[in-house]
C-alpha cells in the first residue's frame, strides 16, 4: 500500500504522530509542495491508495478523482474540506475522514495580529535593530470597540478573549441572531454601523457565494481612518484591490492578513509591497498542538480504515 502526505510544507507531518505503525504495513511519501496543474498532480497522485492531506491546500476536484483509480481513501485534517469534490469522492468509492480541529490557534493569532498593528510592533522592531528608538504611537485594546464579523465557534472566543482585554464588542453576520449576541454578552449590529463604530474589525466567517468580497471598497469606504482590519478567514472574503488601495491611501490604518486567495502567496504579489500591511503565512491554525492533532488523528484514521472500520466519515 502506498501513502501519500501532501503539503507539508515545514516538513513536520512525519514529527507530529507515530508513524510506525503505518510504516509497518505501508510506504509512506512525503510531499512539501503544492502542484495546481492537474495532468502533473494526477502524474503524481496515480500510483497512491491513501492520500493524507491538510485542508484546502490541494484542491481535489471530481475530475482529478476520476483519474486516480488506485486512490481508496483520503483523510483530511478538520471535520470539512471545501477542497475535496465530495460527489467525485463519492462515484469512485473513495472513503474521506477526517479529523478534530482545536479551535484555540486562530484566536489566539486573531490577538497577536492586532496588538502587532495597535503597537506597531513591527516598525519599532525594525527602527531598534537599526539603531533606532520610538518612532510610532500605540492604541489601546481596552476601551476599543472591536467588531466581529461572524460570531460562531472562533468569533466567540474572540468575543471572550476581547471582554477580557476590556473592549467593547459589537457584532454581525448575514445569519447573526440577537439571542447569540445576548449569549456571548456582544452587541449586535448593522453591518454598516459596525463598520462605522469598529477600531478593530475581524473576520471570522466560512468562504461561500454570500461571503466572497464581503469586505470591498464601499464597506472600507465606511470605516473609519484609524481602523484595523483583521482577516485569519478567508483570503476572497476580502477584495484584495480594494484593500490595497484603501490601505495604500489611507482609507483605513491598516491591515492583518493571514489568509489569501492563492497559497502560498507568490513571491511578486502585490500585498508584499503595500503600505500598512502586517501579513503572516496562513499560521492561523499552524501550531504544534494542531499538528499533533491533525497528524495524530490522521493515523488513527487510516489504521482505522484498514481494520475495515473506518472513522469520523465525511459525507
Amino acid at each position: 500500500m502506498k501513502i501519500a502526505i501532501l503539503d507539508d510544507y515545514q516538513n513536520l507531518a512525519l514529527q507530529s504522530a507515530d508513524w510506525s505503525a503505518l510504516q509497518k504495513q505501508a510506504e509512506i511519501t512525503v510531499f512539501h509542495d503544492t502542484i495546481r496543474n492537474e495532468d502533473d498532480l494526477a502524474a503524481r497522485l496515480a500510483p497512491f491508495d491513501v492520500l493524507c492531506i491538510m485542508r484546502e491546500r490541494t484542491p481535489l476536484p471530481g475530475t482529478l478523482l476520476d483519474r486516480l483509480s488506485n486512490l481508496k481513501l483520503i483523510v483530511t485534517t478538520g471535520k470539512r474540506n471545501d477542497a475535496i469534490d465530495m460527489k467525485g469522492a463519492a462515484r469512485n468509492n473513495i472513503t474521506v475522514c477526517g479529523t478534530e480541529s482545536p479551535s484555540t490557534a486562530t484566536p489566539e493569532l486573531t490577538f497577536a495580529l492586532m496588538l502587532g498593528l495597535a503597537r506597531g510592533i513591527v516598525p519599532e522592531n525594525t527602527s531598534m535593530k537599526q539603531g533606532g528608538w520610538q518612532i510610532g504611537l500605540g492604541q489601546d485594546l481596552a476601551g476599543s470597540t472591536l467588531g466581529i464579523i461572524g460570531l460562531g465557534r472562533l468569533g466567540g472566543k474572540v468575543a471572550h478573549i476581547a471582554q477580557a482585554f476590556g473592549m467593547k464588542v459589537i457584532a454581525w453576520s448575514e445569519n447573526l441572531t440577537e439571542a447569540r449576541c445576548t449569549e456571548m454578552g456582544v452587541t449586535y449590529a448593522r453591518k454598516d454601523d459596525l463598520l462605522a463604530n469598529s477600531d478593530f474589525i475581524t473576520i471570522h466567517q466560512r468562504l461561500s457565494d454570500r461571503t466572497i468580497n464581503l469586505i470591498s471598497a464601499s464597506d472600507f469606504a465606511k470605516m473609519k481612518p484609524t481602523a484595523f482590519l483583521i482577516n485569519t478567514s478567508r483570503g476572497p472574503i476580502v477584495n484584495v484591490p480594494d484593500l490595497i488601495k484603501a490601505t495604500n491611501d489611507g482609507t483605513i490604518a491598516g491591515a492583518g492578513i493571514d489568509v489569501y486567495d492563492e497559497e502560498p502567496l507568490p513571491a511578486d504579489h502585490p500585498l508584499r509591497a503595500c503600505k500598512n500591511l502586517l501579513l503572516t503565512p496562513h499560521l492561523g491554525y499552524v501550531t504544534r498542538h494542531t499538528w499533533q492533532v491533525f497528524y495524530g488523528q490522521t493515523v488513527e484514521a487510516v489504521l482505522a480504515w484498514l481494520n475495515n472500520a473506518p472513522i469520523r466519515v465525511i459525507t
